[in-house]
């Protein structure tokens, strides 16, 4: 080790594990360190970047042996927009570090007892597998090297890109990103040139001002493009752009924009204005079982949808597997959102009620039950704690199966007690979170069994797993 007045740096430090937030994990000590952007079986020179109660910070200043699942990285961003933390570790240790995760976290958190966990579900892609993209205009660009005196002019301040983390005002300038298939970059690049161009000032965070505030993309494999414009004031330049937009490029299906004068990004409680072509795009994913209808998705501006598509195929297949319904069953549905698991899940049972809390969520769950030509499904607004009493089982009956997909902070505990109370024979748990669905397990645990658990890994690259666990009620 060495230290002085100048930061401490720690020598030939060998990277044991991969750990939460995408960091990798060595020790010195028995002290934990946290390290981005290096691979479990690194051995390199770390310098200490803060030292918490519990845990040390660091970063790698050299990489003295590389471990044998290194790879290099194929995006040129990579450490630097932090959107992609394992990209420079082989897929294949990036599965294993997922599956870890869901078993320590139902093993410790859980206190569950050789948890059977079945092999995690690839994606079927791990490039372009995004359907929906967001990115911010910033007059205050992220720079790697210190600004050149002839390049200190107002645009070269400007980025459409990704936040930095850890930094509110700072924002990548994005050229190329791997997660969406064209015409994303192509997409954001035009934009990016046109309003430079026409000198149409970009978002400044800390003033709150600037015309151009952000930009979505959304796809779908069955060739759907929706762009969303988000802009702080009207201005003239919108229909300008609108119509440059569509030129540029005839193959977007859909395009909205919208008005944003606060000091936020929430667009939940906003106007979305429909500007061009289709209001909706259209997602259509495969039937659970031979011999069934193709499931079609309307997906509007604000709508909630798998972000990885072809692999939503393969989690809403587990769910239907997990449920094992014969078409007599009544199910719940928690959390239901726009109704996706839902109705992929009402062909095969008696009745599916959902309940979800957002109310244009709910609408968007009844038009697709219509779409589909769906009548056995209901779906309710109103949050999963207060709604779900004995009076709405009184209404709707009770269930046999329960499915919840609560958001990253899990269940409520009262749904937890309800489920409980209720005492269906099923509970299906779908979870992007193992620590939090782990916990609401433990709490599950004295009248339900764990019977098996399906990690799918919905986000390559990154540390997030989607997590279905079956649970078994206790005799």
């Amino acid at each position: 080790m060495k230290s002085s007045s100048s930061p401490i740096i720690l020598e030939n430090v060998e990277i044991l594990d991969a750990g939460s937030e995408g960091m990798s994990i060595a020790r010195i000590n028995d002290q934990v360190i946290f390290v981005p952007f290096v691979v479990p079986g690194d051995v390199a020179d770390l310098q200490i970047t803060a030292k918490k109660r519990r845990y040390l910070e660091g970063r790698a200043v050299r990489l003295r042996i590389p471990s044998p699942w290194r790879i290099e990285p194929h995006c040129v961003h990579f450490g630097i927009c932090g959107g992609c933390r394992w990209q420079n570790m082989t897929y294949e240790r990036q599965l294993y570090y997922k599956q870890k995760q869901v078993y320590d976290n139902l093993t410790r958190i859980g206190k569950i007892d050789a948890p059977e966990i079945l092999p995690i579900l690839p994606s079927p892609v791990t490039q372009y597998y995004r359907n929906k993209l967001d990115f911010t205009f910033s007059n205050h660009r992220w720079f790697t090297e210190p600004v050149k005196p002839d390049d200190d002019t107002s645009t070269h301040y400007n980025a459409l890109g990704f936040h930095v983390p850890r930094f509110f005002d700072k924002v990548v300038d994005i050229r190329e990103c791997f997660h969406q298939k064209d015409p994303s970059n192509a997409i954001r690049n035009e934009l990016r040139s046109y309003a430079e161009a026409h000198q149409l000032p970009f978002y400044d965070v800390r003033k709150w001002e600037g015309l151009m505030r952000n930009l979505i993309i959304r796809d779908t494999l069955s060739g759907g493009l929706m762009v969303i414009l988000v802009f702080h004031h009207e201005d003239p330049a919108i229909g300008l752009m609108i119509d440059h937009l569509t030129k540029k490029f005839p193959q977007i299906t859909s395009l909205f924009y919208v008005i944003n004068p606060k000091k936020n990004d929430s667009l939940n409680d906003l106007e979305f204005r429909h500007a061009a072509g289709e209001p909706y795009i259209t997602e259509i994913l495969p039937p659970y079982r031979d011999g069934y209808p193709d499931i079609s998705y309307r997906i509007g501006p604000a709508s909630f949808f798998q972000t990885n598509s072809l692999q939503a195929v393969n989690l809403y297949r587990t769910v239907a597997g997990f449920a094992d319904l014969t078409g007599v069953e009544a199910v719940y549905d928690l959390y239901t959102g726009t109704g996706t698991i839902a109705n992929y899940l009402a062909p095969y049972a008696q009745h599916v009620t959902g309940i979800e809390s957002v109310e244009p969520a709910v609408a968007d769950a009844i038009l697709n039950s219509k779409l589909n030509r769906i009548q056995n499904t209901t779906f309710i607004a109103g949050e999963a704690e207060k709604i779900l009493d004995d009076r709405f089982l009184a209404q709707h009956g009770s269930p046999d199966i329960i499915i919840t997909d609560p958001p990253r902070n899990g269940m409520h505990e009262k749904v937890v007690r309800t489920i409980l109370q209720i005492r269906p024979e099923k509970v299906v748990y779908v979870s992007c979170n193992p620590a939090t669905q782990a916990r609401d397990l433990a709490l599950m645990s004295p009248s339900y069994h764990l019977v098996k658990c399906q990690p799918v890994d919905m986000f390559p690259h990154t540390q997030h797993v989607e997590n279905v666990a079956l649970l078994h009620k206790i005799k």
